[in-house]
């Protein structure tokens, strides 16, 4: 009798998540989009997409303003794309910077090799040292915001000699997450359920597929201030999450973070930074920004209080400027 039950209960589980699988893939088909294209005409810049070669795979880049003006290379984060920076690409190309957005590892149009050992950030770090050399560029301006944020503090140490300036936007130093742990203080509260749910086995692709990405579209919705991510943005993201199984490499990212910052000797950055924090982040303590300096040779942080983690979207004319006047100081 329990044998049976058992066996009942195994077939309902099995039907339970073929079920589910089917209706989340359904759920997330979108129609392809030419987003650059797309974004070109609405922001009036000139965009260049190609595919380039990178560490053995091909990343998906966007380039934009004169070829020899400063380069610019812009990480973003998650549940991005190189479309995070379309408002800063414009303005960047304008003042004369010759930018580069990729699409990185697992995202949009890049490739997506299998495997969660294909996401450590040694890996994704290196992708980005090898297109810097491909692009022929000696040395390079960077930005960098969540995920982003934490592979662009992984080369400044690591490379220094590839890059003349950093500006980062809401993603604190590796070692800032010790610093806020050994802090007196009472930790604020801050959104972070996501990071164990994605160490689970697919069941975080499919729950978020459903509702045509429902989930994904709440969380940036939700953070942000209202009207940040209008509905003509968001089919832009639903196609890249479900262009050739992103959502998959995507939190494959989270999978391979492992418990340690990944950084290799002291973690000290010796090049310019200037930090731009929202200090309305619902996934971060504000602490870790200030406590970011502490690690950097010759930084300063700019407070933005009015925005939050998504502060490339809401304040797009504050963010760009940062980095214009930044970079072109002497």
């Amino acid at each position: 009798m329990l044998r049976r039950l058992g066996m009942g209960l195994g077939l309902l589980v099995v039907l339970a998540f073929g079920t589910l699988a089917i209706v989340s893939h359904f759920s997330g088909v979108q129609i392809p989009i030419d987003i650059v294209a797309l974004t070109a005409a609405r922001d009036g810049v000139p965009l260049e997409s190609s595919m380039i070669e990178a560490h053995g795979i091909r990343l998906h880049v966007v380039q934009a303003g004169p070829v020899d003006g400063p380069p610019v290379v812009l990480l973003h984060g998650y549940p991005e794309f190189w479309w995070a920076w379309h408002a800063q690409i414009a303005r960047l190309a304008l003042a004369g910077f010759r930018v580069i957005a990729p699409d990185q590892r697992g995202y949009n149009g890049s490739d997506k090799p299998d495997g969660v050992s294909a996401y450590t950030r040694e890996l994704l770090a290196q992708d980005l040292v090898d297109l810097i050399h491909h692009l022929g560029h000696q040395q390079v301006y960077l930005a960098g915001h969540d995920w982003g944020g934490a592979i662009a503090w992984k080369l400044v140490i690591e490379h220094p000699e590839l890059f003349r300036k950093l500006v980062m936007f809401n993603a604190p130093h590796p070692f800032s997450f010790r610093d806020v742990e050994q802090s007196p203080e009472a930790k604020p509260k801050t959104i972070n359920w996501y990071r164990y749910f994605f160490q689970l086995s697919m069941i975080p692709e499919m729950v978020g597929r459903l509702g045509n990405w429902g989930l994904l579209v709440d969380n940036l919705r939700q953070t942000s201030r209202p009207g940040t991510f209008p509905d003509a943005d968001m089919d832009l993201y639903r196609y890249a999450w479900d262009r050739d199984d992103s959502m998959h490499a995507m939190v494959n990212w989270y999978r391979a973070a492992g418990s340690g910052p990944d950084i290799a000797g002291d973690g000290q950055v010796k090049i310019p930074v200037r930090i731009v924090w929202g200090f309305g982040d619902r996934f971060f303590d504000s602490r870790l920004a200030k406590l970011s300096l502490n690690h950097c040779a010759n930084a300063t942080l700019v407070e933005v209080p009015n925005a939050g983690h998504w502060l490339l979207h809401e304040e797009p004319d504050l963010t760009s400027q940062q980095m214009i006047e930044f970079f072109q100081a002497p």
